[in-house]
């Protein structure tokens, strides 16, 4: 098993927003959760809008990837 890719304080975004169509757009890592599904987990947290979620990596996509180290 690898370690999580993403950093906390990463801005990502929802690769697949077909089952909540009103999800934010953006959201920032605020931690990093156990495994499940054979993908690490993250609470992942849109401020403008207060939504707060929990997403496996598989269905995140970083945002400011080059401006972020991944570890």
């Amino acid at each position: 098993m690898r370690d999580h890719t993403f950093p906390i304080g990463l801005s990502v975004r929802l690769k697949d927003r077909t089952i909540s169509p009103g999800a934010a757009e953006t959201y920032r890592i605020t931690a990093k959760l156990p495994w499940t599904s054979n993908w690490p987990q993250y609470r992942i947290r849109n401020d403008e809008l207060g939504q707060e979620r929990v997403s496996g990596e598989d269905n995140l996509e970083p945002i400011e990837w080059g401006m972020a180290s991944p570890h």
